[in-house]
């Protein structure tokens, strides 16, 4: 368990940060910006959670989800290397299977779809259609970290397959995508 007992440290003041394996990089190395905005993602997660108490299942699968995001940060932000001292945390195929199994669960409830989907209805769903933006964003900072590093390959695959949880889950807590506020093309011209 991590133990904190000092919150600042004054490491940071510099402009760097330290990674998971003590490597220090500026704060705006692509790693830190990748990490960064899978913590944004999380937060937003812990919004949308505010207003699911009508669906404690739901709930369930957001808190399980904001436990492997954190997860996914310390994956993120220990960089792969050959014999590390200590065995570093990272996303297994596991949890990607569980992200569709839950996938397949929640849309086999959903109404159809028969048009795209206007971020709103339920404040619940509203902030999770805000986390799916979010996550789209990590999601491509984790493609522009493996251009130049090595990244977990899970890692990848639990992001993009987790945006497509949070599109489902947003139509789930709309009444099971009853109450989708859909987009009508050109409605305004």
């Amino acid at each position: 368990m991590v133990k904190l007992t000092k919150i600042y440290t004054r490491g940071g003041d510099k402009g760097q940060t330290s990674l998971g394996n003590g490597k220090r990089v500026g704060k705006d190395d692509v790693r830190v910006d990748a990490y960064g905005d899978v913590d944004e993602l999380n937060a937003i997660v812990g919004i949308a959670r505010l207003h699911t108490e009508k669906a404690p299942d739901m709930d369930a699968i957001l808190g399980r989800i904001q436990n492997d995001l954190f997860d996914l940060g310390a994956d993120l932000c220990t960089p792969i290397e050959e014999n590390p001292k200590y065995p570093p945390l990272r996303i297994v195929k596991e949890q990607v299977d569980r992200l569709e199994a839950e996938i397949d669960s929640l849309n086999s409830e959903l109404s159809e779809l028969n048009s795209f989907i206007l971020p709103g209805g339920s404040a619940a769903s509203a902030h999770l259609h805000h986390a799916r933006t979010v996550c789209r964003r990590a999601e491509r900072r984790m493609v522009a970290l493996s251009d130049v590093e090595n990244i977990n390959e899970f890692s990848i695959s639990y992001i993009n397959r987790l945006s497509d949880l949070l599109f489902v889950a947003g139509r789930y807590l709309n009444e099971k995508g009853t109450k989708d506020v859909l987009w009508v093309p050109g409605a305004n011209r």
